[in-house]
Parts: structure tokens; C-alpha cells; sequence
């Protein structure tokens, strides 16, 4: 199952960016930055995999996928920050969010903030939903957007020298085959995970719920 939805995702990733560039980088970092799950683990290597083709640049493809990860924190930032407590406050519940995760939220920026915001744009999972708490917790837009291309930039120039270094490694000389790559390379693991995923999500489900009637 996750290895089939993983090769769909690969043969979007590479569609897009195969056609458009440095804008197809930049759009799906900034469809990824917007709390849409679209794997960056997927999306710059392949870049990394173009740069090793020569038709890309490792500094280009790295940029410009840091400045689609500011672009795409913006939306969720501007949620947060014109929705702001009151409006998470009101509908928070209906997706499990409750007054002790804004708490917690605000405490993070009011003592962490630019931290936060640079550290967690470096971190799988975390780094696609930083914009929404910091716009609640009210980080001026100017510093957030700095932060977050200085912790996206790294995070973008490692996964596409990774994907440029497997080109090589692998021989991979086309698009095809770097889907191949993907599958075998992750596919074995994914097997195994499938049952275990189904677990963990439940088990998640379970203490989210629970929590978040206990602070509501």
C-alpha cells in the first residue's frame, strides 16, 4: 500500500519538475510547506538528480526549493495569524486542537521562538506545520520568513545532493528509473511498516483524543 502511494507521489514530483524546473521545485516545496503532506524527501532529490544530469544547479535547486518552504509557511502562518486564538479557540476542538496545545504553543514562541522556527524547518514532519503555530503565537513575519529560509536551505541542499550522489551511485539515467530507485530502495521497509503504521496511527489517535479531552 505506502510503496504504491509512494511511487504515484515520485511519478507527480518528477512530472512536475521534469516539465517546469526550478518553478516545479519551488511550487511542490510550497504545496509541502502548507501543512499538505507532499514528501520533500521525494521532491529535492529528484532535483539532486537533475543537478547530476546537468540540468540543474545544486545552489539553484536548493534555493529555490527554501524559497518555496517560505512561500508555503506563509499560508499557514497568515491562518494563524489573522485567525489567530480566538478562531482556534472556536473551531480548534473539531480537529482535536485544545486550549492546553495553544498554551503550549505560545509558552514555545514567548521562550523559543526564533529557535523554533529555524530548528523545527530542519525536522521531518514537524517542519510542514511550524507556520501555523507561529502565526498564532504572533512571530513577527519579517524574522519568521528569515528563520525559516535559514533552517529550509539546508534542509533542501542535503536531500537534492543525496538524490545527486544517488544518480551517480546508482547509474540512474533517467526519470523511470529514479521511480525504480525510490521503490526498491524504500519499498522493503515499507512493507514491513505497513501493519506497524496502521498501529501507530491508532495508538496516536487513542492519546490525541484522550489528551485533548483532559485540557479541553
Amino acid at each position: 500500500m505506502v510503496t504504491n502511494i509512494l511511487a504515484a507521489i515520485a511519478a507527480f514530483v518528477i512530472a512536475v519538475i521534469s516539465a517546469t524546473g526550478y518553478w516545479g521545485v519551488f511550487l511542490l516545496m510550497a504545496i509541502e510547506s502548507a501543512c499538505i503532506p507532499l514528501p520533500s524527501e521525494i521532491i529535492m532529490p529528484f532535483a539532486g538528480h537533475l543537478v547530476e544530469r546537468g540540468q540543474m544547479t545544486l545552489w539553484w535547486s536548493g534555493f529555490w526549493g527554501a524559497v518555496g518552504c517560505v512561500a508555503g509557511s506563509l499560508v499557514a502562518y497568515g491562518v494563524g495569524y489573522f485567525g489567530g486564538r480566538p478562531l482556534a479557540e472556536r473551531y480548534g476542538r473539531y480537529v482535536l486542537i485544545s486550549r492546553h496545545d495553544l498554551d503550549l504553543a505560545d509558552k514555545l514562541f514567548e521562550r523559543w521562538g526564533n529557535p523554533i522556527a529555524l530548528v523545527a524547518r530542519m525536522l521531518p514532519v514537524i517542519r510542514t506545520y511550524i507556520g501555523f503555530p507561529a502565526g498564532v503565537a504572533r512571530m513577527p513575519l519579517g524574522r519568521f520568513c528569515v528563520y525559516s529560509f535559514l533552517g529550509s536551505l539546508p534542509w533542501c541542499l542535503g536531500l537534492a545532493w543525496l538524490g545527486q550522489r544517488a544518480t551517480r551511485a546508482f547509474g540512474i539515467t533517467d526519470p523511470g528509473a529514479f521511480v525504480e530507485v525510490v521503490h526498491h530502495t524504500f519499498g522493503r521497509y515499507f512493507h514491513i511498516a505497513d501493519a506497524a503504521i496502521g498501529l501507530v496511527l491508532l495508538a496516536g489517535v487513542v492519546w490525541w483524543v484522550r489528551r485533548h479531552f483532559k485540557h479541553a
